[in-house]
């Protein structure tokens, strides 16, 4: 599928090679997006951005955003659950 987003050109690089750049840098931003409002998986939004793992990765880190999605109370059940069953 194709989308087509109408920017004004006062925001777009005048250059072929940066309206490619500025293409991907959409893609990505998007996935981010995506991926940090939970509609997107860490592999979907990588493939959405057109991207590998570690590249997602890295940009994750660059824009802050968190990678482990798991709630405080499941870590704390995980954890009582883990000292349950290694205990002395």
């Amino acid at each position: 599928m194709q989308l087509i987003l109408d920017i004004p050109d006062k925001f777009l690089p005048t250059d072929q090679k940066n309206k490619n750049n500025f293409s991907q840098q959409i893609r990505l931003y998007s996935a981010l997006l995506l991926f940090q409002s939970g509609q997107l998986s860490r592999g979907a939004a990588c493939e959405f951005a057109g991207i590998d793992i570690y590249t997602f990765l890295a940009a994750c880190k660059k824009h802050k955003i968190s990678v482990i999605n798991i709630e405080a109370e499941d870590l704390e059940a995980d954890l009582t659950r883990f000292k349950q069953k290694h205990s002395v």
